[in-house]
Formats: C-alpha cells, structure tokens, sequence
C-alpha cells in the first residue's frame, strides 16, 4: 500500500473505533433505538447530500432497494443496536476487542454460504485460535454480570459477517459501493424509526448535554458518512483484503479514547484475549500457517 493508503487506514480506523467512544458517551443518556436512529439517519442526509455531489447515482429498482433492506439490517440495525446495547454495560474498549471478531466469523460464514471461499487448514486455525481469545475474555466473566453484554457484541460481530457475504451481490448489481452506503443506512433508518417511536418516545426524556449531542453528530457524520467514503475508497486503491486490516486497528483507537478520555480500564484478560485474536488473524491471513509449516520441514 502507498502513504496515502496507510493514512486513510489509520483514519478510518479512528473514525470507527471514534463510535465506541461516541456511543459510551451517549449511552447513559438515550435510549438504544434511538441512538442507532440518530446515527444511520443523519448519516443517511450526510450522504444524500454527497452522492450528487460526486455524481454517483442513489439506487433505483424495487429489487435494489429490497436486497438494501436486507443489508441495512444486517450491517447496521442488528449490529448497531446490539454494540449500544452491551455498552451500557461494558467498556468501549472491550466491546471494540470483541468486535474484532468480525473476520473470523466471516471465514466461517463465506465457508457455509460460498463455494469460493473454502475453509483452509491456515483459515481452520486462525478461527480456532481467535476463538480461544474470545473464550479468554468472555470465561472469566461469568461471574461479572457482563456475560450477556459480550455475547451481545459476538451476536453484532456475526451480523456483520453475514451481511459482508450478502454484500457481494451489490458488485453484480452494477450499484457504486458509495450508493450501496446510502441505501442501507436509509433503509435501516426506517427499520429504526417504528421503534423509536414507540418504544424510546425520546421526547419525553430531558434534553441531552452538548457533549451528547456532539457525541451523535460525530457517530453519524464522522463514523458513519465520512467512515464509509474512505472505505469504499480505500477498496478501491488498495484492495479488500488490506482494507480489512482496519478491523483489527479499530481497538487500538476505541482503547486509547476509552482509557484517556473516559477514564476505562483494561484487564490483563482483554489484552490475551485480543493478543489470541490478532494471533488468529494472521493464521487466517496464511502467512503464520506458511512459517508453521517451513518450521516443521
């Protein structure tokens, strides 16, 4: 990758580790539904505002639009809610490590749903070994009260998974990566507002602070408009596989917020459980299984 491909990853891994820190900052103060509400439907206007700008065009098609639905609710709905969820009860910084997971389980998922994404012995490794990080963390809090708030963020991981083997379709669609960002998140901005409306009824709450409401411009137009465009660009200048590093970078920034910001500790078991994780990802990655093998030759 160039300079510049490296500091958009570095960006990028900001901007979204930066919605673990949005979302702790939120979270004491609204409702779950609403927050994720706030997030994709600002985020939303963000982007219909730019498509034009850059002259892509917004989808079109009832089929478009159905298969948009399925993803905004699996890419962002399911795993938004569930991340805001579980930080009510956890720390941005473990719900980040945890969301770190995302590959592995899509190594299972693509194995399971696509022919061309056969589980290898380096791939069958790597899971095992990621896993074995998640059993680390998650084991020892049994007795914690927090069990069901890590299993909420492994649910969101694995959400996240499945819609990255739905969202291969887009490509044979013909539709703008930029376009397809657009649909989903307008798309779950619907899904979302039922629920608000009667469920969360945020108009009778008191009205947030400033810095909640920074909070909810930033998740929205920081780690969700803008998030998306230097993905999608970084895709396209250095390739999915690179882009995909960010996944494992996000904790470092959602880390280093959490603890200098809003005073979070880390647990020696979080750090040997993202130890294990980062281990996995780079069996899955094959370079670890290749020095395994040189090894016992």
């Amino acid at each position: 990758m160039s300079i510049g491909d490296w500091l958009r990853l570095a960006l990028l891994s900001l901007l979204w580790g930066g919605s673990f820190f949005f979302v702790q900052v939120a979270v004491p103060y609204l409702p779950a539904f609403t927050i994720v509400l706030i997030r994709v439907g600002l985020g939303a206007l963000v982007l219909a505002v730019l498509l034009p700008l850059l002259r892509i065009p917004f989808p079109r098609g009832a089929q478009a639009w159905a298969a948009l639905a399925v993803m905004g609710f699996l890419n962002n709905a399911v795993p938004f809610t569930l991340f805001v969820v579980a930080q009510g009860q956890i720390s941005s910084g473990l719900a980040s490590i945890l969301n770190a997971t995302t590959p592995l389980w899509s190594v299972v998922v693509a194995h399971l749903a696509l022919s061309d994404e056969r589980m290898t012995p380096a791939k069958a490794l790597g899971v095992v070994i990621g896993f074995a990080g998640v059993a680390v963390m998650m084991g020892a809090a049994l007795g914690e009260g927090t069990i069901w708030a890590q299993a909420a963020c492994i649910g969101a991981a694995f959400s996240y998974a499945v819609s990255s083997v739905w969202g291969r379709r887009f490509r044979a669609m013909g539709m703008a990566p930029l376009s397809t960002s657009f649909g989903q998140v307008a798309m779950s901005s619907l899904m979302m507002l039922p629920l608000v409306l009667v469920i969360d009824r945020p108009w009778a709450l008191p009205m947030p602070g400033l810095e909640v409401i920074l909070a909810l411009v930033g998740l929205a137009v920081l780690s969700t408009a803008l998030a998306y465009w230097l993905y999608f660009g970084l895709i396209s200048s250095a390739g999915a596989v690179n882009a995909s590093l960010v996944t494992f970078l996000i904790p470092v920034s959602a880390i280093a917020l959490g603890v200098l910001v809003l005073g979070e500790v880390l647990l020696p078991r979080h750090v040997a459980g993202m130890a294990l994780i980062g281990l996995g990802l780079a069996a899955i990655d094959g370079r670890l299984w290749r020095r395994l093998r040189r090894g016992a030759a």
